[in-house]
């Protein structure tokens, strides 16, 4: 499910700023921007982030600012004098003296100031502070995504309710497909024997309707899919890691859907197997990122 969470420390000089999103994502997906300099610390970051967060698209942006001494800016003299030599060469060929501001703006020429990077003993040293950090985002981005989901459950079980109902329906329509076709066979064939003057056996009709009857008789189908939808309200209430059992028993009822679907034919049943399949898919797409 979705959700963001960030958070901000401050201490011994070292500012840590983390921002965490997440997206659905049927499988766990984990993507780290850091200043530069800590990209190191990716496997102790996933592994932080793994203790929270299973399924989704994550992406975590950890910022670390540190104030700086004196001793972490310095000037590198070889390339310094190396752009001036260059100048030097150029102004030689003109004829023109170098230009003061020109020699001023070599400082600012790519490789003559050496900004101040964290050594891996810093970073170490440092770690504790960042560790803290994240698990503030991350404990953050649990409580939006606890809303979300309180959400999420009122949705479900609003399907699960519709698909319960709509199952109702097909249980007591059943018993009358069955009639509906003995009433048409009698009288597609009485009115076809009428012209040849024969009467139609009872035990024909019956035989013929009773195939037809085993042919398409729904009831092991809906009774799975009710045990399937009774499964499915069991995981959602009582497992806190349910996402794929709940996806499992989601194919499941699809599947039996169809079955049913495919075996009644009739209008009316399939109008109701439409309505099933609809909120199954309503589901499906909800529970992609469930843990």
């Amino acid at each position: 499910m979705t959700g963001h969470g960030e958070a901000h420390r401050h201490e011994g000089g070292v500012s840590v700023a983390v921002e965490v999103r997440t997206v659905n994502n049927r499988y766990f997906k984990l993507s780290v921007r850091t200043s530069e300099g800590y990209s190191s610390l990716e496997p102790q970051i996933e592994a932080l982030v793994r203790e929270s967060i299973r399924r989704g698209t994550v992406q975590l942006n950890l910022r670390i600012d540190r104030e700086a001494s004196e001793e972490d800016y310095k000037l590198n003299e070889k390339v310094i004098s190396g752009y001036l030599k260059q100048l030097e060469a150029i102004a030689g060929k003109s004829g023109a003296p170098i230009d003061p501001v020109l020699r001023a703006a070599v400082l600012s020429l790519p490789g003559v100031v050496s900004q101040p990077t964290a050594g891996w003993e810093k970073i170490e040293a440092q770690w504790p502070l960042i560790e803290a950090t994240i698990k503030e985002a991350l404990a953050s981005l649990s409580r939006m995504r606890t809303e979300e989901g309180r959400a999420m459950s009122v949705d479900l079980t609003g399907n699960c309710r519709l698909i319960g109902e709509q199952l109702v329906a097909i249980e007591q329509r059943a018993p009358a497909v069955i009639e509906a076709y003995r009433a048409r066979i009698i009288e597609r064939l009485n009115k076809q024997l009428e012209e040849v003057g024969t009467r139609i056996e009872p035990a024909d009709v019956v035989r013929e309707v009773g195939m037809y009857a085993e042919r398409s008789d729904i009831s092991e189908e809906i009774v799975r899919l009710r045990s399937h939808l009774e499964q499915f309200r069991t995981v959602m209430t009582n497992e806190e890691m349910g996402g794929r059992k709940l996806e499992f028993l989601t194919q499941e009822m699809f599947r039996e859907t169809n079955t049913i679907g495919s075996k009644a034919n009739d209008s009316e049943i399939a109008r109701h197997v439409i309505e099933i399949k609809t909120a199954i898919e309503r589901i499906r797409e909800m529970i992609q990122n469930v843990e």
